[in-house]
């Protein structure tokens, strides 16, 4: 199993994770991806994509210096986390996790998130 593989599932192994993706900002193709959302998880990386370029250029626009952490997107039944990576090594890449919001523990599996994206490589 490779390392991007062993992340994904260290991401999916969360309370609540249905879903984990390692994503270029660029070009929206998910590196490595797994679990079973209830969508297409390519085309949610793909489009969240979109919202981290956006917000990027919207920072650029506005001379707001800084580096995104994380994004965070809430809906009805789950919670839609974006954490940037900023290292030299990572930079350009995002880690997206989706979670079903009934069954996780949002503050726990920020922390797990943050811990697990510290360690990505490639």
């Amino acid at each position: 199993m490779s390392q991007l593989d062993a992340s994904i599932q260290e991401l999916l192994s969360i309370e609540g994770a249905t879903g984990a993706a390692l994503v270029d900002i660029s070009s929206g193709m998910a590196l490595a991806s797994g679990g079973s959302p209830g969508f297409d998880l390519t085309v949610a990386a793909a489009g969240n994509s979109n919202v981290v370029r956006a917000k990027l250029k919207t920072m650029a626009d506005l001379d707001v210096k800084g580096n995104i952490e994380d994004i965070m997107i809430t809906l009805s039944s789950q919670y839609h986390l974006i954490n940037v990576l900023n290292t030299s090594e990572t930079s350009g890449l995002f880690v997206y996790l989706v979670l079903e919001r009934n069954t996780a523990n949002l503050a726990l599996a920020r922390h797990k998130l943050n811990a697990i994206a510290s360690r990505i490589s490639l």
